[in-house]
């Protein structure tokens, strides 16, 4: 039941199929951004909406769109089939997130309202018969929504009402200007806009003239991140780049960190080097990036959700295609890094199940990007803590970055130092030696050449054989160990004197 002042999902005027839909899903009350938006939308007022990651912002556009299509198909001025949304995201991670909600949402009335995802590996060709079938919304990346347009395997001048964009603060960052103004003169004069975002920064604003045409901004009154009560931040200074693997190896091995783990890093090579480390002590980890088939991305991210995976070691490449101040349009004709994913990213949105943290191992090369590392834990109302690794080198940006936090929270906002006994864990600074002379450039090299091979294996196997069988999905695994003739037996063991009551303060 509603507070007093609230309005429930039942007095915004949702049809009820709907409502049965969100009752399933377990959403007593509306979100902040969705008791807002969803009657300002139903209006039919263009929106631009800012609120936090994890705060319901796809709730808050899905429900207008889906009360929008099926009032369209009780009209009786409505008589043809046709595209009637257009859902954009920056990456093909949201936009099956996206999908996924929407079909939750439509499940009674899934009769009468399709969608379909664009942004899938498949070809152009093999996606334009769901396209002659006009499903009721589209949804996918600007550059795939725009090939299908210019192919005319989807046409909206005459029919679209209703464009959301999703995660706007990165979709120019993720190189798709060009791309979204081409798209844009595909789409008729008059429709209704939805822009949602964590963050309003110049590229949301851009898209704010581009599209938006006496819109409504909601600036929720709230921290971007969740407070202190919810989310716990700390910062943890290291001298060296040797400490960082030090302090890690005994926060994981110790267990001093309990549940499901995000650790962050800041390139492709860095992931595997952490996970070949990692290794040598017997913490099996996932490596999720840009390289790996996207079959193989949804895989892992499915079986960290159920809980198969404790640790996911991930990157977002675009995060630091280039550095901050320089111009992030993407040139005409310019194409990623070889074997890239251009449409992949972690960090943005993607919608993991019960992360107890987030390491951020690398410092984050943004506040935006620090923002929606963070925004993984501590979702709807589940706790979570944020651990920063520092090398004296990032202090300033540590800094920076608090001063961006405090501007945005409109009070005092510091990571916390956490505790820990730096001399406790001495004795364990030779495994760790040990281990990272191990972890040569060669072997690096050999165990991600190694992974992609046996995931582009998986990814097939994915496609074919396990559509059928999907209980053997489980026998597929994405932690197997890479290396396994370097693990030296007496690393995995830590002795009792060592153990995790002498390190906590």
């Amino acid at each position: 039941m509603a507070a007093a002042g609230e309005r429930s999902f039942a007095q915004m005027g949702l049809d009820a199929r709907i409502l049965q839909a969100v009752a399933e899903l377990g959403w007593a009350a509306p979100t902040p951004i969705q008791e807002k938006a969803v009657p300002l939308a139903l209006e039919g007022k263009d929106l631009l909406a800012r609120a936090r990651t994890g705060s319901g912002k796809t709730g808050a556009y899905a429900l207008p769109l889906l009360q929008r299509l099926l009032a369209a198909k009780a009209s009786a001025l409505v008589a043809e089939q046709a595209v009637r949304g257009l859902v954009l995201v920056p990456t093909r991670e949201l936009a099956r997130q996206a999908l996924r909600m929407f079909r939750r949402l439509a499940a009674y009335c899934a009769r009468d309202v399709r969608a379909v995802d664009l942004a899938g590996p498949e070809d152009t060709a093999v996606q334009r018969p769901l396209l002659m079938e006009k499903p009721d919304v589209v949804i996918g990346t600007p550059s795939r929504v725009l090939a299908h347009l210019q192919m005319q395997n989807l046409r909206l001048q005459n029919s679209l009402e209703i464009l959301v964009i999703d995660e706007a603060d990165l979709l120019f960052s993720f190189g798709f200007e060009e791309d979204l103004k081409n798209l844009l003169c595909h789409l008729p004069k008059i429709y209704q806009t939805f822009i949602m975002s964590a963050t309003f920064n110049e590229d949301v604003q851009t898209l704010k003239e581009l599209v938006l045409h006496n819109a409504v901004t909601l600036r929720l009154q709230e921290s971007p991140l969740p407070d202190s009560s919810q989310l716990s931040q700390f910062q943890i200074q290291c001298e060296t780049e040797e400490d960082k693997f030090l302090l890690l190896y005994a926060l994981l091995k110790l267990s001093l960190v309990r549940g499901k783990v995000l650790l962050f890093v800041r390139r492709i090579d860095r992931c595997y080097r952490l996970k070949l480390f990692l290794e040598q002590f017997g913490i099996a980890a996932c490596v999720l990036n840009s390289e790996l088939p996207a079959q193989s991305r949804c895989h892992i991210i499915s079986q960290f959700n159920r809980g198969i995976y404790s640790y996911i070691i991930a990157t977002d490449e675009q995060d630091l295609a280039e550095p901050e101040g320089t111009s992030r349009k993407r040139k005409k004709g310019a194409k990623g890094e070889k074997g890239k994913d251009q449409e992949y990213g972690v960090s943005r949105g993607i919608d993991f199940h019960n992360v107890s943290a987030v390491f951020n191992f690398d410092f984050p090369p943004s506040f935006e990007s620090y923002i929606h590392r963070a925004g993984r834990t501590a979702r709807v109302h589940n706790p979570g803590t944020v651990l920063t690794f520092v090398l004296p080198s990032e202090r300033l940006l540590l800094a920076k970055m608090e001063e961006a936090l405090t501007a945005e929270s409109a009070s005092k906002y510091t990571l916390t130092p956490y505790q820990f006994q730096m001399g406790e864990i001495e004795g364990l600074r030779y495994r760790c030696q040990d281990a990272m002379r191990s972890v040569t450039k060669q072997a690096i090299k050999e165990a991600q050449l190694r992974e992609i091979k046996e995931e582009l294996l998986n990814s097939e196997k994915l496609k074919t054989y396990f559509e059928d069988n999907p209980r053997d999905l489980n026998l597929l695994r994405h932690d197997k160990p890479l290396h396994p003739a370097i693990v030296k037996p007496h690393l995995r063991n830590v002795p009792e004197y060592l153990g995790r009551d002498h390190v906590l303060e």
